[in-house]
């Protein structure tokens, strides 16, 4: 089975306020995007529900994927290992617990590794998902962020 190349980015037109993801998922010929909006959430949250998104889409378990965004959050949370360490604390004290426990459920079906790509640069499929999660932000169809919790 080849790599699966995912792009992810998260957007908010406030912060809180409306947000969105934006994803494109590769995998050989195939070509698949993904957005959704929110009435009020974060940009944070967006970044990580945009990952979340993109490995429940895969189909099948135990794929090779790589997934490129510009979210340190979410890059280095990852990279560095702290959301391991999170979640052997049980998330006391950090933000979005709902969303990383959902990440990580998925994130062990696979094989991820991370890379970390500049936000607005060249990367055309980068800039792709920043374009879906601004649009989607920006819709007249926002759902409910039921995992958003005001500071």
């Amino acid at each position: 089975m080849s790599t699966i190349t995912i792009y992810t980015d998260g957007s908010s037109l406030g912060n809180p306020g409306p947000g969105g993801y934006g994803v494109v998922l590769l995998s050989g010929p195939h070509r698949k995007e993904l957005s959704q909006g929110f009435r009020l959430t974060t940009n944070n949250r967006m970044e990580l529900m945009g990952v979340c998104v993109a490995l429940e889409a895969l189909k099948v378990e135990g794929c090779d994927v790589v997934i490129y965004s510009d979210s340190k959050y979410v890059v280095d949370a990852v990279t560095r290992g702290w959301v391991f360490g999170w979640e052997k604390k049980g998330f006391v004290g950090k933000k979005n617990p709902d969303l990383w426990m959902r990440f990580l459920r998925v994130f062990r079906r696979h094989r991820v590794r991370f890379v970390w790509v500049k936000g607005h640069a060249e990367t055309v499929e980068n800039n792709r998902c920043d374009a879906l999660a601004v649009a989607a932000a920006g819709s007249r169809q926002l759902a409910e962020d039921s995992g958003y919790r005001p500071e």
